[in-house]
């Protein structure tokens, strides 16, 4: 069962403005990089269904998160159907994130009132999903559908609309103030905010430096 209520979780979201978009099937290590962020200033996380056992890998790291992150929200990521969104639910996710709009999804979160971000890559898709309760929707992949300029072009005609740039977002003055200055909710980032490398040298300050210094750019740029 999630720890966070759905408020605190957008809350949250909006007020750091970035989601770390992470997978690691190693349970020590996911441990690691959590922790980094945590240290680091992030207090919302997604951890992508990418591989086998996925779901234990989670399991394992909201333990974690309770008493060594107990502000750190957790959410799972890359879910395209309602089973396995209700699992993730069950295990203690936060909030759900998937690369495509499911109905379906919507109403097993609706029923938790866990928030869902789908992946939308259209106005009408963004539009039935605000429709299906989805408070905060994701651009997916966010460069291929028009960058910021697509943000700002769906700003115009509703502006009450949330969004989460995924994909394309880079942790540079320049690309952030490109994104939130279009007007973006907040940016979900993976490996340009935890390096291949770092993680493999176990360089667990890396990690926590870049964080600070993306979520420093993006209160600036807010």
């Amino acid at each position: 069962m999630a720890r966070f209520s759905k408020m605190q979780v957008l809350e949250a979201v909006a007020t750091t403005g970035m989601v770390p978009v992470y997978y690691n099937g190693d349970v020590d290590t996911a441990c690691r990089v959590l922790k980094a962020c945590y240290e680091g200033g992030v207090r919302t996380f997604e951890f992508t269904n990418r591989g086998d056992f996925a779901q234990d890998v989670f399991g394992k790291l909201e333990k974690y998160a309770r008493t060594e992150c107990p502000d750190m929200i957790l959410g799972i990521g890359s879910l395209v159907d309602a089973g396995t969104a209700s699992l993730y639910l069950q295990t203690g996710a936060n909030f759900v994130v998937g690369p495509l709009f499911n109905p379906d999804i919507a109403r097993v979160c609706n029923r938790r009132l866990t928030p869902y971000i789908p992946g939308c890559g259209s106005v009408s898709e963004i539009g039935f999903a605000q429709e299906a309760g989805c408070d905060i929707c994701k651009i997916f992949p966010a460069g291929s559908v028009g960058g910021p300029a697509f943000v700002k072009n769906i700003k115009a005609p509703m502006p009450w609309t949330m969004l989460m740039a995924t994909g394309a977002v880079e942790p540079t003055e320049e690309n952030l103030a490109a994104w939130f200055g279009a007007g973006v909710t907040c940016v979900g980032m993976g490996s340009m905010l935890i390096p291949r490398q770092a993680v493999e040298n176990k360089d667990w300050q890396t990690v926590t430096d870049i964080c600070k210094n993306v979520l420093s750019i993006i209160q600036k740029n807010k």
